[in-house]
């Protein structure tokens, strides 16, 4: 994995619902943004996950158990969504962490053009349902998820969650 991550601080214009805008005050420790490119390939799917698992605790970010493993099956869900239906046309992808005083937001980025729904639930499938549970994590705990267009012509998918559990 190419980790671009240099923590240069949170990107409040990037928020979107639920991430706090501009503010003057000093960052916190764990506040910043990091960016990793990888392979769109299976091997990426476990190593994503890692590697956002052990920036989350590098940099201390004050996350509970549930909210890590919640952002780790995020993680998974969009980057193996990315393997599955978008490495054809994008054989690369970029993972985004962007850390606040009171959020965390995922961003899984590729450059394929088609933007994906959430599947309804049809229990005679075994998949197809990724981001339906992206989205009921995100609920859950009090965030927001969105699918996006980029400049390029591509997508990214993200997640902004609470760092403190929703009451």
């Amino acid at each position: 994995m190419d980790d671009q991550g240099r923590g240069s601080g949170p990107r409040p214009d990037e928020g979107g619902e639920g991430v706090p805008g501009p503010r003057s005050r000093e960052p916190l420790p764990w506040e910043g943004v990091w960016r990793f490119t990888a392979p769109a390939v299976d091997a990426s799917v476990p190593q994503a996950r890692h590697a956002v698992r052990d920036l989350l605790r590098r940099q201390g970010v004050p996350v509970s158990d549930e909210l890590a493993q919640g952002l780790l099956l995020i993680v998974s869900e969009l980057v193996t969504n990315v393997v599955k239906h978008a490495a054809l046309l994008s054989p690369t992808f970029a993972v985004e962490v962007a850390v606040g005083p009171e959020w965390v937001r995922i961003s899984v980025e590729d450059n394929h053009p088609y933007r994906p729904t959430a599947l309804e639930t049809d229990h005679g499938r075994t998949g197809g349902r990724g981001l339906l549970l992206v989205g009921e994590i995100a609920r859950e705990a009090g965030g927001v998820c969105d699918v996006e267009h980029t400049a390029a012509g591509g997508k990214v998918i993200w997640v902004a969650l609470p760092l403190k559990p929703a009451r």
